[in-house]
């Protein structure tokens, strides 16, 4: 599934960025809430995705 494919390769580009915004990087933080928002509308595209295949 495509979808799912973007969510696992937006969740893996993102992983260093957290790392950094642990470490109180507050740029890095603001960079991982945007990544955020479009792993949310991966995973939701995942979710209809799923929908679809199952009717």
């Amino acid at each position: 599934m495509e979808a799912y494919d973007r969510l696992v390769k937006l969740v893996q580009d993102v992983a260093e960025e957290v790392n950094k915004a642990r470490g109180g990087n507050k740029a890095a933080g603001t960079r991982v809430r945007k990544a955020m928002q479009e792993v949310k509308k991966a995973a939701q595209e995942v979710r209809v995705g799923v929908l679809e295949s199952r009717d």
